[in-house]
């Protein structure tokens, strides 16, 4: 005898259906091939097809209630709101086309001087400015051309270095799989890109005008420094809400995991400020 199809109860509106799509309003039920490594790099090319007016819901979202989104990605409910995929390269998109601050980019005179692995860099970049006869002035010109744009590039690789630490300090959570650690490392990527990138951009620039302070552009006033500064209050600011929402962790344990995280961002970022290096290195 044939089985009965198994009715469903849809995440997103209650309405009860059966088989694999709400026939009120197209929820799919999320089975365990969703969460695997193949179905992560299908929803990239997904993710860049289109967009459409759930784009601001979907970003406020992220600012008000971080987190949120993940979870109700990771539980099966989808139609609400943009995917964090789709977010991500719409963000990107707009990070790469227009001039704004180059928030996952490091110039050449802070890796020479300022990271971990300066002094490696140094000997590296002498080594190669000896050989080929280029003046270290010119090599910082041509450098800093090509990590400014090569760093919009690869902002996806800090997507997937951000994912490591969640997963380390989260390991135990049982109904989170590397997918839903990498979804809320994407929804990150979404924050730092609006936050950190666009709308820091877009008040310092207000300002300027407003201030009417002649020649010395806003950039002026910041470096890697002061823009880690930021990155980690704000990056605090998310971590600790998406804790509780998206992990469930409460009491001290949220503040210890969360300062633990944070702790892995900026290794993250270390990490991925030498990938840019090597590439631009490799590159120039």
């Amino acid at each position: 005898m044939d089985q009965e199809p198994t009715t469903q109860t849809c995440k997103s509106c209650g309405n009860q259906f059966t088989g694999l799509y709400c026939n009120l309003c197209g929820e799919k039920v999320i089975e365990p091939k969703d969460r695997s490594f193949k179905a992560f790099l299908s929803n990239i090319l997904i993710a860049i097809t289109f967009a459409d007016s759930r784009f601001i819901k979907t970003l406020w979202m992220i600012i008000r209630n971080p987190g949120f989104l993940s979870k109700e990605y990771a539980e099966g409910r989808r139609v609400k709101y943009l995917r964090p995929l789709q977010l991500f390269f719409i963000l990107n998109l707009i990070y790469f086309l227009f001039p704004v601050l180059q928030l996952f980019n490091s110039s050449f005179r802070t890796q020479m001087y300022y990271l971990f692995h300066s002094a490696w860099v140094r000997t590296l970049v002498l080594e190669k400015i000896t050989a080929s006869g280029v003046s270290l002035q010119g090599y910082e010109l041509m450098y800093n051309a090509k990590s400014t744009s090569l760093a919009k590039l690869l902002v996806v690789g800090y997507v997937v270095l951000a994912s490591i630490p969640l997963s380390l300090v989260y390991l135990k959570k049982r109904n989170r799989y590397f997918t839903d650690h990498a979804t809320l490392s994407v929804e990150l990527a979404c924050f730092n890109i609006f936050i950190n990138a666009i709308m820091l951009s877009a008040i310092l620039w207000i300002i300027n005008r407003l201030l009417h302070l002649g020649n010395l552009p806003w950039q002026h006033y910041l470096n890697e420094n002061t823009l880690t500064g930021i990155f980690v209050a704000t990056n605090l600011y998310f971590v600790y809400r998406a804790s509780a929402t998206f992990y469930g962790q409460q009491g001290k344990r949220l503040w210890i995991k969360s300062l633990l995280v944070i702790l892995g961002l900026f290794l993250a970022l270390e990490a991925y400020r030498l990938l840019l290096f090597f590439v631009t290195f490799w590159s120039v």
